[in-house]
C-alpha cells in the first residue's frame, strides 16, 4: 500500500474518531444524549430527544397552538416566496385583515349587548305564537312572562350601576312543561326559537346517561347551546335550553340494574339547572383528548324541561280519589275518569311517585300543564295557523294552478278522526297524506282541472271530491280505493 493511501486511511479513522467524541444535541432543549436520552432524527439533519417529541404532540392534540396557524408561517422557510418579497406581502395582508378584525368586534359587540327596551314585552311574544299555535293561551303567558324576565334580569345584572340591583338577587326561574302527546310542547318551544332572536337550543333527554357509559353526557346538553351560539361562549351564557321528554329520566322503580339512564341523570342535571361553571367539549357531545374544552357559567341560562308523562294521570287520579268517602257529601270513584284535562291538576307529590327526585324538582319551579286537543282546536290548526297543514297542500296544487279547497264537514271529519287516534296534533298529518295521496297522484294528468273541493263523504271514504273544470263544468271524480 503506497503512502499517500495510509495517510487517507488514518485522516478518515480520525474523523470517525472525532464524531464518537461528540453528542448529538436537541434541536429544542438544547440538551445532549447522555441528558435527554436517545435521539429521534428528522429530515434536514435535525435531533429531537423523545421528551420534546411527546410535548409537541400535546400542544397540537390541544387545538390552542397559534404555531399551528399555517398562514402565520413565513413563506420563505416553505420555499413559496422570496424573502425581499416579504415585507410587500406583510403590508397587503394587513389591509385586508384589519378592516375585516374591526367589522367582526363590531357585530360581537352589537350581538352581546342585550338592549332592555328592544326585548318585546310578554303579550307581543304570545301575540306572535298566537299566529302559529293554536290554544294553549296558559303556556303561552308563562313562557312569554319567562323569557321576558330572563332577559330583563341578564340585562339588570350587567347593569351594576343601577339602583334597583343593589340589594336584591333576582335568582332564574327554570320550568318544567307537562303535556300530552300531540299537544305542542316542542312546537311551542321550536316556535319561540324562530321568533326570537337568541341562542336556543332543543334536545333530548333520552340519549343522556351517567358519566362513564355509551350515550352523552349531560354536558352535551351546553355543547347544543354553544353551537347554536356560533361557539361565542358569552352569548350562549345567555341563552335558553329545552329539554325534551324529560320524564324518560325519571327513576325506576323496579330494577335490580344499576339505573344509569334515570336517577343518575337527574343528579349531574342538578348542577347545570342551579348554575355552576361547566366545562364543555367544542365542537362534539363527548370529552376527550381530540376536543378542546371551554368553560360556561350556566348562572344565567334559562332551563325548560318538557315531558308527556304517560300514566301520570292515573297517579293524579288516585291521589284525588283518596278524599272520596262515605255519605252523602262523598265524591265517586270514577268522578275524574272522563277528565281530559287531569294534568292540569298536577302537584309535586304526583311527579315524586312518578320518579322524578325532590332535588330536580326543586331547581324547577315552575310547573304548568298544556291542554289536551280538542274538537275545535284541531278544526283550527287545520287551517289558521301561518304554516297550517291545508295551507301547505293549497300551495303545493297551486303550483299546477288548481285551487284546492275543504268544505266544513271535511274539517270535522279529519278532527274526529285525529280524536280517535289520541295522538294529538300529529295524526293530523298522518290522515291528510292518506286521503291525498289519490288526489295528488291524479291531478297532474289532466290540465283541464280548475278546482277540486274535499268533503265529507271522500274523507269517510262515501263518496269522491267535487272536481270544478276550468269551464266550471262540476262532476264527481278521483274514487277512492277502500
Amino acid at each position: 500500500m503506497s503512502d499517500e493511501n495510509k495517510k487517507d486511511n488514518n485522516l478518515d479513522h480520525n474523523e470517525e474518531n472525532n464524531k464518537n467524541k461528540y453528542e448529538e444535541i436537541c434541536y429544542i432543549c438544547r440538551r445532549p444524549e447522555s441528558k435527554a436520552g436517545k435521539m429521534i432524527h428528522i429530515p434536514g439533519n435535525i435531533c429531537i430527544c423523545q421528551s420534546c417529541m411527546q410535548k409537541t404532540f400535546d400542544t397540537m392534540n390541544n387545538g390552542n397552538n397559534p404555531y399551528m396557524d399555517m398562514s402565520a408561517l413565513n413563506p420563505a422557510m416553505m420555499g413559496f416566496m422570496m424573502q425581499q418579497d416579504i415585507p410587500n406581502r406583510q403590508k397587503i395582508k394587513k389591509k385586508v385583515e384589519e378592516p375585516d378584525k374591526k367589522a367582526e368586534e363590531k357585530e360581537k359587540v352589537t350581538e352581546k349587548a342585550i338592549d332592555i327596551k328592544k326585548l318585546p314585552a310578554p303579550h307581543i311574544i304570545k301575540a306572535s305564537l298566537d299566529e302559529f299555535v293554536i290554544g294553549q293561551n296558559h303556556a303561552k303567558k308563562v313562557i312569554s312572562v319567562a323569557v321576558y324576565n330572563h332577559y330583563k334580569r341578564v340585562a339588570k345584572l350587567k347593569d351594576t350601576e343601577h339602583p334597583l340591583m343593589e340589594d336584591v338577587d333576582i335568582e332564574k326561574s327554570n320550568m318544567l312543561m307537562i303535556g300530552p302527546t300531540g299537544s305542542g310542547k316542542t312546537y311551542l318551544v321550536k316556535t319561540l326559537a324562530r321568533l326570537l332572536n337568541v341562542p336556543l337550543a332543543i334536545t333530548d333527554a333520552t340519549s343522556l346517561t351517567e358519566a362513564g357509559y355509551i350515550g352523552d353526557d349531560v354536558e352535551s346538553v351546553l355543547s347544543k347551546l354553544l353551537a347554536a351560539a356560533d361557539n361565542d361562549v358569552e352569548k350562549a351564557e345567555q341563552g335558553i335550553v329545552f329539554i325534551d321528554e324529560i320524564d324518560k329520566i325519571a327513576k325506576k322503580k323496579s330494577t335490580n340494574n344499576r339505573d344509569v339512564s334515570g336517577e343518575s341523570v337527574q343528579q349531574g342535571l342538578l348542577k347545570l339547572l342551579e348554575g355552576s361553571d361547566v366545562e364543555v367539549p367544542v365542537g362534539a357531545t363527548s370529552k376527550n383528548a381530540m376536543v378542546p374544552l371551554t368553560t360556561i357559567n350556566t348562572k344565567n341560562i334559562l332551563f325548560i324541561c318538557g315531558g308527556a308523562f304517560p300514566d301520570l294521570d292515573k297517579i293524579i287520579k288516585a291521589r284525588l280519589n283518596k278524599q272520596s268517602s262515605i255519605g252523602f257529601s262523598a265524591d265517586l270513584k270514577d268522578k275524574y275518569d272522563d277528565d281530559p284535562n287531569l294534568l292540569q291538576k298536577v302537584a309535586v307529590d304526583d311527579l315524586r311517585e312518578f320518579g322524578m327526585i325532590p332535588e330536580f324538582l326543586g331547581r324547577l319551579p315552575v310547573v304548568y300543564s298544556l291542554e289536551s286537543l280538542t274538537k275545535d282546536m284541531l278544526t283550527k290548526i287545520l287551517i289558521e295557523p301561518k304554516n297550517a297543514i291545508l295551507k301547505q297542500y293549497k300551495k303545493l296544487l297551486a303550483l299546477d294552478e288548481v285551487d284546492l279547497n275543504f268544505d266544513q264537514g271535511a274539517l270535522e271529519a279529519i278532527a274526529e278522526k285525529a280524536m280517535e287516534k289520541k295522538t294529538g296534533a300529529r295524526a293530523l298529518r298522518a290522515i291528510i297524506e292518506e286521503f291525498m295521496l289519490d288526489i295528488m297522484y291524479e291531478i297532474p294528468k289532466d290540465d283541464s282541472i280548475g278546482r277540486v273541493t274535499i268533503t265529507r263523504d271522500y274523507i269517510e271514504k262515501k263518496g269522491a271530491p267535487m272536481i270544478e273544470m276550468r269551464g266550471s263544468f262540476k262532476t264527481p271524480m278521483l274514487t277512492q280505493k277502500g
